[in-house]
């Protein structure tokens, strides 16, 4: 019953039935891991995943699929395009310190919703036309290396910025992934084509890709910015500049993303202006407005508190105007210390650059 060609024939059915989704590319991969597992112990070794605690709790978990979840024969992986074609230009926003920079693939819908709900409708087919069996859907919600385990099915290599690079794709996109119990034929990985190209090392303003294939998380602006819980290092905050919720600096530099392409999804357009907002304007929104706003966004799960955290440190690095001066002065006492602490910074710097 599970020969080489029945695998082969669910796994075509299963591809068909995932563009038919609206997933943008689909593959499958097996689930050993070994050699990525080796690199991930000693990433974690290193301290690099810095207060992702999450991430050293599961440890070698995450590169056994069928030991997080039992039972598992086979992954698919999938692709979704992010890129919201209608936003305004990425260089001309990061050029223009008064405006907040949102890293592009959170300008839209939480795309945790958008995965989840397409890869459920997708498991729930597979069951109808192909019986049951135990599966599993991953939205980066879960100890999970996808990035590995695209790579291994062939949608990608892992680029020097440790992302998935497609020839024809760039790395412009989300991944998910459906662990299955489920045996279908696996797709074979592909040659990477990075070259001696560096460009996404060079471009990283905090120089968090320490090497090739190597990024330290602590000195990376998306998690500064995003998963960091406390006060920014103050080492970073003049190179984070007026990025506000991630950062996209080393996709930016990446040859290959010239053949990225726009989302087709009209979940990932542009909401609430976000694509070039003054920062002034963001970091008068009171705690009820951020909610209100960002009801559906990723970025309201980092909180309010964090929020203006990240904007005060974008004030401190823009252009010393009335108005941004204005609107530090306005959360100079704000009840939060963390906010305070941030705001007191960016007053500093711009009374010690005014003197």
């Amino acid at each position: 019953m599970d020969s080489s060609d029945s695998a082969a024939s669910r796994a075509a059915r299963v591809k068909r039935w995932a563009r038919e989704a609206g997933f943008d590319a689909v593959a499958i991969a097996g689930t050993d891991l070994r050699e990525e597992e080796a690199r991930l112990l000693d990433w974690l070794a290193r301290g690099r995943h810095g207060e992702m605690d999450y991430m050293a709790r599961h440890g070698a978990r995450r590169a056994r699929p069928a030991e997080l979840v039992p039972g598992t024969a086979s992954v698919i992986s999938v692709r979704l395009d992010y890129w919201p074609a209608g936003a305004r230009d990425a260089r001309a926003v990061l050029d223009d310190p008064a405006l907040a920079y949102v890293s592009r693939y959170a300008l839209g819908r939480d795309y945790h919703k958008v995965l989840r709900a397409r890869l459920q409708a997708l498991a729930t087919r597979m069951q109808a036309e192909l019986g049951p069996f135990a599966y599993r859907v991953f939205t980066d919600s879960a100890p999970v290396m996808e990035v590995a385990l695209a790579a291994r099915a062939g949608l990608g290599w892992q680029g020097k910025h440790t992302l998935l690079l497609g020839r024809e794709s760039g790395s412009l996109y989300f991944l998910g992934e459906l662990f299955v119990s489920l045996d279908l034929a696996r797709d074979a990985p592909v040659a990477a084509h990075c070259g001696t190209c560096e460009r996404c090392l060079e471009a990283c303003p905090t120089r968090a890709i320490v090497a090739p294939f190597e990024l330290d998380a602590r000195r990376c602006i998306s998690y500064l910015t995003i998963e960091h819980p406390g006060a920014i290092p103050e080492a970073f905050r003049a190179a984070i500049g007026n990025r506000i919720y991630g950062c996209d600096d080393c996709q930016l530099a990446c040859p290959w993303n010239r053949y990225a392409r726009a989302a087709t999804a009209p979940d990932f357009g542009v909401r609430n202006g976000l694509d070039g907002a003054p920062l002034a304007a963001l970091f008068a929104w009171t705690a009820a407005e951020f909610e209100e706003r960002l009801a559906g966004s990723a970025i309201r799960r980092i909180g309010h508190v964090r929020w203006l955290r990240n904007l005060a440190v974008a004030l401190g690095n823009a252009p010393g105007t009335p108005e941004v001066l204005a609107a530090l002065r306005a959360r100079a006492d704000d009840p939060e210390p963390l906010v305070r602490e941030h705001v007191a910074w960016a007053l500093a710097r711009h009374a010690a650059a005014a003197a």
